[in-house]
């Protein structure tokens, strides 16, 4: 069941707008007559990908991360492209990314990453069954594949060691086809 919002959009205007993402300014009235600007991000939705091997070794990888300044630990993950579904997008970018095909699949759900001024869906996807191959990561993507077992991946988000959000929750579901 779908609710209303409990305001009109009075007007909004697209202030910038790439290939990636768009930010747009929206004068709202709510129902008390009271008169606010709210701005929201459009971002090109996304599909991340927690890799287990038979051993219960995951797969991770390492990026240096220009919004946050600095390194991170996370799954595989990659925008979702035109024409493509999530679990296309999530094994795309699992080859791409560290050479890795997968013949089980398992939709984790979808997160939204920030719901306050982000409008993101992020799919979740844990994948099995892996075969080596070769990665072909982007010209801008310089990445460290990071090999170890699922409890030391656990300790780490505990630690804020992996903080990417979609990890985190990707990392907490798949518990259960862990243990």
């Amino acid at each position: 069941m779908t609710k209303k919002p409990p305001y009109k959009i009075k007007a909004n205007e697209i202030i910038y707008k790439n290939s990636l993402l768009s930010l747009q300014s929206d004068k709202i009235v709510f129902e008390s007559g009271l008169e606010k600007d709210f701005t929201k991000v459009e971002m090109k939705p996304g599909s991340s990908v927690l890799a287990i091997d038979d051993d219960n070794e995951v797969y991770l990888i390492e990026e240096y991360k220009h919004a946050i300044e600095r390194f991170s630990v996370e799954v595989v993950s990659g925008g979702i492209e035109e024409n493509e579904t999530p679990l296309e997008a999530a094994r795309r970018e699992l080859k791409e990314e560290i050479g890795i095909q997968a013949d089980k699949w398992v939709d984790l759900g979808f997160i939204d990453p920030f719901t306050s001024a982000i409008n993101s869906k992020n799919y979740l996807f844990l994948a099995r069954n892996l075969e080596r191959t070769g990665s072909n990561p982007d010209d801008s993507e310089s990445i460290r594949i990071i090999k170890m077992p699922f409890k030391k991946v656990l300790q780490m988000m505990e630690n804020s060691e992996i903080t990417h959000a979609a990890s985190c929750v990707l990392i907490l579901r798949a518990r259960e086809y862990i243990y």
